[in-house]
């Protein structure tokens, strides 16, 4: 026991010691290993993560095959579930949305902080045009947002055991979010260090929120209300740096957003807040019977991108 607590002591006063500087200028004080040595070929510390990263970035089409198997495994699941008794999963359930809600939390500490630094120290036209979010230990958790989109596929799978209504938005956004973010951290697109910040953040709290929910708390209705125009606000965010960004290429400055990426992600933002604006008026609004019968965002489990 003696020996355990040792070792745990000198391993956090390893990490009190162990400072880093991304890319952008930011100091991180409190830095854990896997953060500094991912994606480093100079050691062989986790071989697992490289591997990801790279197969990532060089298979990132594989992402429409995943979506394409996604859709049908809806399809064919729902059949399966018309004529059986629905899977309560409460325990699974809950367990998945804290863990969702531990990573969004964790992430949203690593990549807020840092593009608040470089709206500080290098201005807007930075944050959206240079691409040094991509490396460092803010590159792991921008790696990681994007990684994520594919096991978040497993949040329909509840959905369709628990034969909860499933709507076109929701997995919409799960498909093709997971093909725009696989195809974007293969380019290593600048704008996405506002995209991983927005959604993080939404993330930290939607599936908190889930998690609460998911353990028998009574949450207030307007809360879920908030998270959905905390998603409206950031599809408009997202639609405006794409604006600024197809302004400043424009003007022949340098950008480092393809503009295929740029097109893109016009149309799946400008879709998301379609989507996301009518869902809004649906479940708040002018509720409909479906909406009366429960289709609210906590069954919903709809994501913002």
């Amino acid at each position: 026991m003696i020996t355990l607590i040792t070792q745990l002591t000198d391993y956090f006063e390893t990490l009190k010691q162990s400072k880093t500087t991304d890319p952008s200028g930011i100091n991180f004080s409190f830095v854990l290993d896997f953060e500094k040595h991912y994606d480093r070929s100079d050691t062989l510390n986790y071989p697992i993560l490289r591997d990801l990263k790279t197969f990532m970035i060089e298979q990132w089409h594989n992402s429409f095959f995943y979506a394409i198997v996604y859709l049908l495994l809806i399809y064919t699941g729902q059949i399966y579930m018309k004529t059986r008794p629905r899977f309560e999963l409460r325990s699974a359930l809950t367990f998945w949305n804290i863990l969702l809600a531990l990573f969004s939390i964790f992430g949203a500490i690593r990549v807020i902080p840092e593009i608040i630094y470089v709206l500080y120290k290098h201005g807007f036209t930075y944050s959206i045009c240079n691409n040094s979010n991509a490396f460092g230990v803010t590159g792991f958790w921008t790696w990681a947002f994007c990684f994520a989109k594919l096991p978040e596929l497993i949040d329909t799978v509840f959905i369709v055991l628990r034969k909860q209504p499933l709507i076109f938005l929701h997995y919409y956004h799960h498909a093709t979010v997971l093909i725009y973010c696989w195809y974007s951290y293969h380019d290593l697109t600048a704008s996405g260090r506002w995209f991983c910040s927005m959604n993080s953040l939404v993330h930290a709290i939607m599936y908190t929120y889930y998690a609460l929910r998911a353990l028998r708390f009574k949450i207030p209705r307007y809360v879920s209300m908030v998270i959905t125009l905390l998603q409206l606000l950031q599809m408009i965010i997202g639609c405006y740096i794409n604006l600024k960004i197809w302004d400043i290429k424009k003007n022949g400055e340098t950008c480092q957003v393809s503009d295929d990426n740029l097109k893109y992600s016009m149309i799946m933002y400008a879709t998301y807040f379609l989507l996301f604006a009518h869902f809004f008026a649906s479940a708040y609004i002018k509720p409909s019977s479906l909406t009366i019968r429960g289709t609210h965002l906590e069954n919903d489990k709809i994501k913002s991108e």
